[in-house]
């Protein structure tokens, strides 16, 4: 997928992305500064605003629409989940009458908001209307609506806004503002295949998108605009759909707006940053199973300790966790889907002091087998697994007391020989994830681990290890550094070399899609010690090579930051960068 892409027009809550408006999606944010609603506000009214959703932590994402009527079945192949319109490229009066269909009289707005509650989620997130262009409210702009289109004759938007404020949870919409299949002029992906579709998106976004959204606002006044896939709009169309801002001063949107809009939230799609995004609001949105609307043979769901594990990850990262649902078409949310939230509810019941209205662990480089969230003066460790033993690698202030939290039983706390502290196992530990709160002798105080040598004595500089300037971010399977789009970003790692220091020979993995290579960048440590790759295409972003720099790299004895940075950018994105490798050049190769 195409790094660059995904940088200007951000993920889609299907995974796909309109790689057909790659080039008018670049708006500068400059230019984008007067059509930005929130772009005079302060950073108090914005803390203001933000507070309730930075407490919240954990949001119910639900996906449901015309698509769960065929539930993934089409044309004898199935799979399918939301975007099965686009995928079997369905004519749009056939894919209509699937409304004709769709009759969910189980839907029972105070069942499915009381799943939520029972799962310590504290907001949701529901789709108005999806790519597919059907909206799940009704709407007075056409009859493509399920008051309106079908035998149901209720508006599910209406009735889970009421059950939220019954049930004191925030509720949020979700609206593809750009791309829509069925009216004329909506953008879609690869491309119409029906000329019913065509049409001119102005019209589109005067006609159908800006009226549906105010009428969202309001009439259901939600907490929450969950804005999809953007496509580069005249500032014109981008107030009209913000134009009914003015009228819900709590409003928060999130970055997928278009045209340079920044939004309120970061939404990672699928994964969890490896650093999260300090200093911004993020919120990682994530499927229960494989897809984002109901494919009745989609069976892959993850397991409480799985979803459990990814909230706690998240917290410790200082973002949120919109975590999907798919609903079928009689309006019944899958049962194991039920059954794993209500696990993870449970936990949360008696450890939730540990996630709601924390912020990001101070530790940097805990191991695999713990995470740290923090709330005012008390610590609290999260683990999963006390086989390896339990440390707190760059703490400096001595811990007073450590206690777990679901049952205030007190755990012996010591120092290792290098300074480090460390937690004695309990008898018997939680085995999903044992909480223990840590007080603190002091004012928490932290300090930086520098990169040592392996038993080789070489030194690795890993994308999950690297500290980040710039928009740049850490992404998974397998872990790279990507969106590297600007060329003033730079990544940087702090390492210890060996008293004396020495010279390093430096070999670099890294991806780069067709016609994007050219890119030099420049690994320094110090002044007047570098080395310079030209980056070349691999054929793909997920292509990676593995390529050894001319010349030697010295690094002193002792801490030395080494920092990677762009020299050149012709093509707009320098590379996805896995990792560098720094092997020791022997010391009669140095005489």
């Amino acid at each position: 997928m195409n790094k660059i892409v995904r940088a200007a027009i951000g993920g889609v809550a299907a995974c796909v992305i309109l790689l057909s408006v790659i080039a008018p999606s670049f708006a500068a944010a400059d230019a984008s500064a007067s059509v930005d609603p929130h772009a005079n506000e302060t950073k108090a009214q914005r803390d203001r605003r933000m507070h309730w959703w930075r407490e919240a932590k954990f949001g119910m994402f639900i996906h449901w629409g015309l698509y769960a009527v065929p539930g993934g079945l089409w044309g004898g192949k199935s799979g399918y989940g939301e975007w099965i319109m686009n995928s079997a490229k369905i004519p749009v009066d056939e894919y209509a009458k699937l409304a004709q269909k769709f009759n969910p009289t189980r839907f029972n707005a105070d069942n499915w908001v009381g799943v939520a509650k029972a799962a310590g989620m504290k907001y949701i997130v529901m789709t108005a209307k999806h790519h597919e262009g059907f909206a799940m409210f009704h709407t007075s702009t056409d009859g493509y609506n399920i008051y309106d289109a079908t035998p149901f004759k209720r508006d599910p938007i209406a009735e889970m806004t009421a059950a939220a404020r019954r049930h004191r949870l925030k509720f949020g919409v979700y609206y593809s503002q750009a791309q829509d299949w069925h009216h004329p002029g909506g953008a879609a992906y690869g491309g119409h295949w029906d000329k019913a579709q065509d049409g001119d998106i102005h019209e589109y976004v005067r006609t159908i998108a800006a009226p549906q959204v105010k009428e969202l606002l309001t009439k259901y006044r939600p907490s929450i605009l969950w804005w999809d896939t953007s496509v580069a709009m005249s500032e014109d169309d981008i107030r009209s759909l913000t134009s009914s801002f003015g009228q819900l001063h709590g409003l928060i949107a999130n970055n997928r707006l278009g045209n340079g809009v920044p939004g309120d939230t970061q939404t990672p799609e699928q994964n969890i940053p490896a650093k999260g995004y300090p200093g911004k609001d993020w919120e990682t949105c994530m499927t229960i199973n494989d897809h984002w609307g109901y494919c009745a043979s989609d069976h892959n769901f993850k397991s409480p300790a799985v979803l459990l594990h990814n909230l706690v990850d998240i917290a410790s990262k200082g973002g949120n966790y919109l975590l999907n649902v798919g609903p079928d078409a009689t309006g019944t949310i899958p049962q194991p889907e039920v059954d794993a939230l209500l696990s993870v509810g449970n936990w949360l019941k008696v450890n939730g002091k540990s996630i709601y209205g924390t912020t990001a662990t101070p530790l940097a480089k805990l191991p695999a087998n713990e995470r740290m969230t923090v709330k005012g003066d008390r610590l609290y460790l999260h683990v999963f697994d006390w086989s390896p033993g339990v440390v707190l690698p760059g703490l400096a202030t001595d811990v007073k007391s450590a206690r777990i939290l679901n049952r205030g039983a007190w755990l012996a706390v010591s120092k290792t020989p290098d300074g480090v502290s460390s937690i004695a196992a309990p008898a018997h530990p939680d085995l999903l994830d044992t909480v223990v709160e840590l007080r603190l002798k002091g004012p928490l105080q932290v300090y930086e681990i520098p990169l040592g040598p392996q038993a080789d004595g070489s030194i690795v500089l890993n994308a999950d290890d690297a500290d980040l300037h710039g928009r740049l971010m850490v992404e998974h399977e397998p872990s790279n550094i990507g969106y590297w789009i600007d060329r003033a970003d730079s990544v940087n790692w702090s390492v210890r070399a060996p008293n004396g220091g020495g010279r390093y020979k430096v070999s670099v993995v890294y991806a780069c899609d067709k016609g994007v290579g050219g890119s030099v960048v420049s690994l320094s440590a110090g002044k007047g010690s570098d080395v310079r790759l030209t980056v070349e295409d691999t054929g793909a972003w997920d292509s990676y090579r593995t390529v050894d720099l001319p010349g030697e790299l010295f690094l002193p004895g002792g801490n030395t930051p080494i920092t990677l940075s762009a020299v050149s950018m012709p093509h707009g994105a320098v590379m996805n960068l896995r990792k560098i490798t720094l092997t020791p050049v022997p010391i009669s190769a140095n005489r």
